[in-house]
């Protein structure tokens, strides 16, 4: 048996204290981060730099002893890979060449043409793995097909993902051949993570909560059950996290029809309906609203304390409802865990 805590929870054990990690939890709220990031020069090229973007994964690990450690990365760097051009407008977030038709669609490069710019990601996890405490599980990461593409077809973050909705309307053979390459290119990147050290694989679908109904199956359910099925037929044993945010009652049944061994959850849901209607099926990872590492306090403990009671009859593993934000308070993040981990 695994002395890592997390593989233990993904394998289905419940254990008296949850292992715990955090979304986004080498980010700008950490000094050693912004300082690591200024030396880099930008973010991208924090990204591409191996040994940086090592460091800043590990910051967190050495300076509270989380039981995971997710790799530096961004989930945008497979579309430029594929070859759309991507920068970070400073203050504001991503930005993207928008693929809007077929003809855009045809420009971009194959599923099997992404690793030669990719590798610098896979030796941020060769550095990972030869570091990391050994109790420490690696986490590898990709962001799930309907997400990426509502980014490349806005060219940046939209509040509704309407370009993306409105591509699929009106061109859904399109759209769907956008979303097929980016499933195939997604499983060839995150097999290589596997190769690399990735004990651990977490699928981001942030936006899958815009999705309703039959395109809900479509593209976010189909792309990560096609994605998982693959990466554990070539890699059996391999665990996976799937976060289809604010999918709602969508999170029940959705590890039983992807595959997927665990089920993460954004904080707008309730974790005792989540411990009736999806803990049941499996291991759940959340969901603490991110706005306590800024608050603090006596809330702080007493939602902590909650959640970690609702999960406490079944495998869980400790997170936030979403990644942490640039706001929040070192210490506020250290209450927690001591709050985890000190039980009732």
């Amino acid at each position: 048996m695994t002395d890592k805590t997390l593989l233990r929870a993904l394998k289905g054990e419940t254990l008296p204290v949850p292992p715990i990690w955090m979304m986004r939890q080498a980010g700008r709220y950490l000094p050693e981060y912004r300082a690591t990031r200024a030396q880099a020069g930008d973010f991208l090229s924090l990204c591409y730099n191996s040994e940086l973007a090592a460091e800043v994964t590990l910051q967190p690990i050495r300076r509270y002893g989380f039981d995971a450690a997710i790799m530096f990365a961004d989930i945008l760097l497979v579309p430029q890979a594929l070859g759309a051009d991507l920068w970070f407008e400073t203050g504001e977030g991503p930005r993207l060449s928008t693929i809007t038709d077929a003809a855009g669609l045809a420009k971009l490069k194959g599923r099997d043409d992404i690793h030669d710019h990719l590798a610098p990601i896979y030796q941020t996890l060769r550095i990972l793995k030869a570091e990391l405490p050994k109790e420490t599980t690696l986490i590898g990461f990709a962001g799930a097909p309907w997400t990426v593409a509502t980014y490349m077809i806005a060219g940046r973050g939209t509040k509704d993902q309407g370009p993306a909705h409105t591509l699929m309307q009106a061109d859904r053979a399109t759209f769907s051949a956008l979303i097929d390459l980016l499933t195939e290119s997604t499983i060839e990147y995150l097999s290589q993570q596997v190769l690399a050290g990735a004990e651990v694989i977490k699928l981001f679908d942030s936006w899958a909560g815009s999705l309703k109904g039959t395109d809900f199956d479509d593209f976010a359910l189909a792309p990560a059950k096609k994605i998982i099925t693959e990466l554990k037929a070539r890699h059996p044993g391999l665990p996976v996290i799937a976060f289809p945010r604010e999918a709602g009652p969508r999170y029940a049944g959705f590890a039983k029809a992807t595959g997927a061994d665990c089920v993460a959850l954004d904080n707008s849901v309730s974790a005792d309906w989540a411990a009736a209607n999806v803990q049941s099926s499996g291991c759940v990872q959340g969901n603490l609203d991110p706005r306590h590492m800024v608050t603090g306090g006596e809330d702080l403990v007493r939602e902590t304390r909650r959640i970690v009671e609702a999960f406490s009859k079944g495998p869980h593993i400790f997170n936030l409802g979403h990644g942490i934000t640039p706001d929040a308070d070192p210490e506020n993040v250290a209450l927690m865990i001591e709050t985890v981990r000190a039980g009732k």
